[in-house]
């Protein structure tokens, strides 16, 4: 640097002492720096070592998935690849699951703690990103402490089933190192490299699926690579450290123009573009997808868009009342929020154009804005309205935006960056104490769904997931005031409501679950779905005595799907309470065929035996024996069905 810019650089109040009066090296400050952030994060994120697993896919994800359970084995890795459960194609995910499993068997304490190491990881690479591309120490690190203390993030990390957000950005930063290499150095392994990192981190989540859209942003700012000639930004270059005096010598970017840098990524969107592909194939596999009908038009989806967008703005700066889900208002949301919204976007995009000069603006802006188009809403999957885990990338150039804006309000009016310190380390720690009693909401279900439903209206999941968490406890009238709350605000799917009349019916609410029954039979979107439905009628109808219409009830069953197995048993049982031995016999033969268990068997016998038909009612047993994994449970479920349909069973000793 030049004494005039040594001069000027004192002008503006800005340390210009060499680096190696305040530490040995830039390099050892750096790395003492990003020990710092790690601990500072880990510091915070400790508590989550209290937390167990939640009903909120966590089951699905982990505790209760086989394949995740049996750890890294050939058939684990086979079926991560292949497979669209969870509505999704990410084998990486589910490999690190599977790795956490073989590790730490099922005990919470291990899978909450990677994640949280995986998020240390991914603010000091964040860090050193913004650093060696812009040589801004103290504003990169605020940025990273940022991101890794924000409250917002902490669904992102708390939540186990959402491991997939913090591996796909770790690959996400990976990649955006990797682009800096090819960018400095170039070549086509240095480019692999980056491609590599890139489908990766697709693997992982495929949310990541803009980079080569935020590659084009970095190459406007802070690599200067489109329209510019400067490695640092003209805003900051007297603010740049020196190096080192035995550094080796770094490659500027090479300006292009924009349409090379286009072509350049055409490899890294066409990865992107089969990703989306696989992606809509998954979650229509899962019915996540959901039409242009109903709550979810046009018009409810461009309103949410607008209505999204403020509020994530909202909770950057003020991060209160963050739930687990957000109710998706549908065609209610008032016409003029979705304006004010609108305007308001239109009035920060208008500003960032104004000041384009300022390009670290237009970059983290529309890092915002672009980053959160793949989950804003416009394709609709699931029925949030919005989600704090969306934000774990997108904040990124929210962050940069404020925190640049920040350092150059400071150099314009000559503050010391001694007195930016002060409020720094008060907004940190205030996040972080903000962070650590949110991470206390994911202790358990049951806290984090009453959580969501005080901090938030109307919202049908949260009654659900609450409901389900006190069943687990054997909290069943609990549970039962919670499911039909959960069904006041939304219409579920037949098996759903299903579902709570199996559940209303094992716990003596004959009355309700007949009313469930029926709702299920007039939601069932085909035969065999009404079939169920119509055998748990009759059996619901033959728990209360009325024999005819439980006959009614199965043999309409048998009519919409012959082969099912709850008509045919109920059936046959009422034939054999009414002394027509041969019909149960029929029915019950063809119970065996379709459906060879050994309660089925036994029922078998019992019928065969009543008929007179002792040696093929022996064969029965004997093969209900074989069969069985736990003969002395399957003797008792065979009595109770029999005791359902008003029959003793007979006392037969298998050999």
């Amino acid at each position: 640097m030049s004494s005039s810019a040594t001069a000027t650089a004192a002008d503006r109040g800005v340390d210009s002492r060499p680096p190696a009066r305040l530490f040995i090296s830039r390099e050892k400050r750096s790395t003492v720096l990003c020990l710092l952030l790690a601990l500072a994060t880990l510091a915070v994120y400790n508590p989550v070592v209290h937390n167990g697993f939640t009903n909120l896919d966590d089951d699905f994800y982990v505790a209760h998935n086989p394949h995740v359970i049996a750890g890294l084995t050939r058939s684990t890795v086979k079926w991560a690849f292949t497979s669209y459960d969870a509505a999704n194609w990410h084998p990486l995910t589910w490999l690190s699951h599977a790795l956490d499993c073989q590790l730490f068997g099922l005990n919470p304490v291990g899978h909450h703690y990677v994640t949280v190491l995986l998020h240390a990881i991914n603010a000091v690479l964040l860090f050193l990103l913004l650093e060696g591309a812009t040589g801004l120490t103290w504003s990169s690190l605020m940025v990273a402490a940022l991101f890794a203390l924000h409250p917002v993030n902490v669904e992102s990390v708390a939540w186990v089933a959402e491991r997939k957000n913090v591996l796909s950005m770790l690959f996400f930063l990976l990649a955006m190192h990797a682009y800096g290499w090819y960018v400095r150095r170039g070549g086509v392994k240095r480019y692999a490299a980056v491609a590599g990192l890139f489908a990766l981190g697709l693997m992982a989540k495929p949310e990541i699926l803009t980079l080569p859209f935020v590659l084009l942003l970095w190459d406007y700012w802070p690599l200067h690579r489109m329209g510019g000639s400067s490695f640092l930004s003209s805003q900051f270059a007297d603010l740049r450290e020196k190096p080192a005096e035995n550094a080796p010598p770094t490659g500027a970017p090479v300006p292009r123009s924009f349409s090379f840098l286009l072509l350049e990524k055409i490899p890294l969107l066409l990865l992107a573009a089969g990703s989306g592909v696989i992606t809509v194939l998954a979650q229509r596999s899962g019915d996540a997808v959901r039409t242009l009908d109903g709550e979810f038009s046009i018009r409810a989806r461009l309103g949410n868009v607008v209505v999204s967008y403020v509020r994530y703005l909202g909770k950057a700066f003020w991060p209160q009342r963050l739930a687990a889900f957000y109710p998706h208002a549908g065609n209610t949301l008032p016409t003029w929020e979705i304006l004010g919204s609108a305007a308001l976007l239109l009035f920060l995009t208008a500003f960032v154009l104004r000041w384009r000069d300022r390009r670290y603006l237009l970059v983290g802006w529309f890092w915002l804005l672009g980053t959160l188009v793949p989950v804003i809403g416009i394709i609709q999957v699931g029925v949030q309205a919005m989600a704090d885990r969306y934000a774990y990338l997108s904040y990124i150039g929210l962050f940069v935006c404020v925190i640049w804006g920040i350092a150059e309000i400071a150099r314009m009016r000559r503050i010391p960056a001694t007195w930016l310190a002060v409020p720094a380390v008060l907004v940190l720690a205030t996040l972080g104490a903000l962070s650590r009693r949110q991470i206390a909401y994911w202790h358990d279900s049951e806290t984090l769904w009453r959580h969501a439903l005080n901090v938030t209206k109307d919202n049908y999941r949260a009654h659900d997931g609450l409901a389900r968490a006190l069943a687990k406890e054997g909290r069943s009238e609990d549970a039962i005031a919670e499911f039909k709350a959960a069904q006041n605000l939304r219409d579920y799917n037949a098996s759903a409501v299903l579902d709570f009349g199996v559940y209303e019916q094992l716990h003596g609410h004959i009355r309700e679950a007949l009313e469930q029954y029926k709702r299920s039979l007039n939601a069932s979107p085909d035969s065999k779905s009404r079939a169920v439905a119509l055998s748990c009628l009759g059996l619901g109808y033959l728990q209360m005595g009325d024999i005819d219409r439980a006959r009614m009830s199965y043999a309409e069953a048998l009519r919409q799907n012959p082969n099912n197995s709850a008509a045919l048993v109920g059936s046959g049982l009422l034939a054999e309470r009414n002394g027509d031995f041969a019909f149960a016999v029929d029915r019950l033969s063809r119970v065996v065929e379709v459906e060879p268990t050994d309660e089925h068997y036994l029922l078998y016998g019992q019928a065969l035996r009543r008929a007179g038909r002792l040696t093929e009612a022996d064969d029965a047993l004997a093969h209900a024996q074989k069969i069985s994994r736990d003969f002395a449970h399957a003797q008792q479920s065979a009595a109770e069905v029999l005791a359902a349909a008003g029959i003793k069973a007979d006392k037969v000793k298998p050999d």
